[in-house]
C-alpha cells in the first residue's frame, strides 16, 4: 500500500519531467480544458484530428517520441503498434492500453471500459486475496506458539538455536497452513499492474475527450472545481469513503493478529487517517479516470472482505458449536458411567 501511495505521489510531483511535454519557459504543458499534464511517449493520436487536443500536441510534435503522423488513431490502436522502447511496455502498458481501448470501442466508452477492467482485475486476483484473508485468521491462531518460540529462544544467539528456532517456526507454518510469501506474492502481482494502468491511463489521448456520469475522464478534480463544476467533490468524497473503510477495515483485521496493544491499535489508527488524507489530497490532481479505478477497486475489497469475514464467522461459530455438543456429549457419557447408569 505504500509503494502505491508513493506512485501516485510521484505521478503528481516533480519526479518524471523527462517524460511531459514543456513549453518554451521549459513548464510542463497542460491541457487547458482538463488541467492535465501531456506526455511525450503518447500511444496513439486523437480521433478526432480538428480537435483542440489533437491541436496541442501538433504544436510539440517534435517533443514526441513518435511523431504525430506516424501514431495510429487511439479508435485503431493495436499491441504491435508503434515501436517498443521496453520489455515493460510490450509485456505491460501496451497490453493494458489496448484492452482499455478495445473495450471502449465495444462498450462504447472508455469510463466504463476502466470501471470494467479495474473489476476484472481484482476477480482475477480473488482467490489470492481470499487465501490472504484467511492466511490472517490462521495466523491468528499461530500466534500463541510462535510467542512461545521466541519466548524459548529469547536469549540464544548461537547458530544450533536459531537454526532450531527457524525450524520449529517453519513446521508452526506448515502446521496453519501460512505461507510468508503470500503477500509478496500478492503485491508482485498487483504493483505491476496499477504501474501498467497509471501509464496507459497517461498515454492514451482520447481520455482526455471522453466523459462518464457528467465527469471528463481527464480532467482532475481540481481542474473542474476551477470550472466551477462541483461535482467533482463528489468524485473526491468517493475515493476518500472507499479509502477510508478499505484501509480502515484491513486494519481492524491486522489488530486481531496476535496481541494487539492499545498503542499498536492507536498507531493502525493514525495511519489510516494518514493514508486516507494523502489520497485524498492526491486525488484532486489526478485524472477521473485513475479516480473511478481507485473507487471501484477499494470498493470491490471492502465488499470482498466483509464477504470473507462474515463466511469465516459462520463457520467459526459452527465449529465452536459443534465442539460444545461434543464436549456436553463426553460430560453426560462420563456421568452415566459415575452413576451406572446405561446410555
Amino acid at each position: 500500500m505504500a509503494t502505491i501511495l508513493l506512485v501516485l505521489l510521484l505521478a503528481t510531483s516533480g519526479c518524471g519531467k523527462n517524460k511531459y511535454i514543456k513549453d518554451e519557459s521549459n513548464k510542463i504543458v497542460k491541457y487547458e480544458a482538463t488541467g492535465q499534464t501531456l506526455q511525450t511517449d503518447i500511444l496513439c493520436k486523437p480521433n478526432d484530428e480538428k480537435s483542440e487536443l489533437y491541436k496541442e500536441y501538433a504544436k510539440y510534435n517534435d517533443q514526441l517520441d513518435n511523431k504525430l503522423e506516424k501514431l495510429p488513431k487511439c479508435k485503431d490502436f493495436k499491441i504491435t503498434s508503434n515501436k517498443t522502447n521496453s520489455l515493460w511496455q510490450f509485456l505491460f502498458v501496451k497490453p493494458v492500453a489496448y484492452l482499455i481501448i478495445k473495450l471502449g470501442n465495444l462498450v462504447g466508452n472508455l469510463g466504463i471500459s476502466l470501471i470494467l477492467i479495474g473489476l476484472a482485475i481484482r476477480i482475477v486476483l480473488l482467490p489470492l486475496q481470499v487465501k490472504s484473508l484467511n492466511q490472517s485468521k490462521n495466523m491468528q491462531k499461530a500466534q500463541p506458539e510462535l510467542a512461545k518460540i521466541e519466548r524459548k529462544y529469547r536469549d540464544k544467539t548461537d547458530n544450533e538455536s536459531l537454526m532450531m528456532k527457524s525450524q520449529e517456526t517453519v513446521a508452526i507454518y506448515k502446521k496453519y497452513k501460512i505461507s510468508p510469501v503470500l503477500g509478496c506474492l500478492l503485491s508482485f502481482i498487483q504493483l505491476p499492474l496499477f504501474f501498467a494502468f497509471l501509464q496507459a491511463i497517461y498515454r492514451i489521448p482520447t481520455i482526455y475527450q471522453e466523459k462518464l456520469f457528467g465527469w471528463n475522464l481527464g480532467m482532475t478534480p481540481m481542474k473542474g472545481i476551477e470550472l466551477h463544476n462541483y461535482s467533482y467533490l463528489i468524485l473526491v468524497i468517493l475515493i476518500a469513503v472507499t479509502t477510508y473503510f478499505s484501509f480502515n477495515f484491513t486494519m481492524r483485521k491486522q489488530q486481531n493478529i496476535g496481541a494487539s496493544t492499545p498503542e499498536m491499535q492507536n498507531q493502525m489508527s493514525m495511519m489510516t487517517r494518514i493514508m486516507t488524507i494523502m489520497i485524498i489530497v492526491t486525488s484532486f490532481s489526478l485524472p477521473t479516470a485513475i479516480g473511478l479505478y481507485w473507487i471501484v477497486t477499494y470498493a470491490f475489497i471492502f465488499v470482498q472482505t466483509a464477504i470473507v469475514n462474515k463466511i469465516n464467522r459462520v463457520g467459526d461459530n459452527k465449529s465452536n458449536n459443534g465442539a460444545i455438543k461434543s464436549l456436553k456429549e463426553r460430560l453426560k457419557e462420563k456421568e452415566g458411567m459415575k452413576y451406572g447408569k446405561d446410555n
